[in-house]
């Protein structure tokens, strides 16, 4: 597989640039550039900054993502699941942070906060029609498949 340079800005709070945590990892560790630990309390969100700027290659975007430990552990996610960062965007990256754990939690500076995975993203052309191909599915969605019974049908 080959590899694609992403060119990085590393801001003065900066405690540590992101990097791949082992040799098979799929996304970079991001950590909190901050000098003083940031409390989090639970149910509470936060924005927390990783102290770098990315140029993106047009064509790609960085997808930032919850650690798995941190939400297994404390309940500590993403507010939108999944954050995108655009080729076009040049400011820092931030990662927004959410709670849901019963106690507060406490973010120390440098601590790994979250992933990012580079990932290529297509151009889409969308085309009106005036309807859509039939599929076995049909209109089927919020958990339909795999189910005998719709909730629609429960009593």
């Amino acid at each position: 597989m080959s590899s694609i340079k992403v060119k990085f800005e590393r801001l003065p709070h900066c405690h540590e640039i992101p990097k791949y945590a082992t040799p098979g990892a799929a996304g970079m560790d991001l950590t909190l550039a901050s000098d003083d630990s940031i409390e989090v309390g639970a149910g509470k969100r936060a924005m927390l900054p990783t102290g770098v700027k990315l140029e993106i290659p047009v064509g790609y975007e960085a997808q930032i993502r919850p650690r798995s430990g941190l939400a297994a552990k404390h309940g500590i996610s993403l507010t939108n699941c999944v954050g995108t960062i655009d080729c076009d965007y040049r400011g820092e990256v931030k990662v927004l942070i959410i709670n849901h754990g019963e106690a507060a939690y406490t973010f120390t500076p440098g601590e790994r906060i979250a992933q990012m995975v580079i990932v290529p993203v297509p151009t889409v052309e969308l085309e009106e029609v005036d309807s859509v191909a039939v599929s076995e599915r049909g209109e089927g969605g919020f958990g339909s498949t795999g189910k005998t019974e719709l909730v629609a049908n429960r009593a």
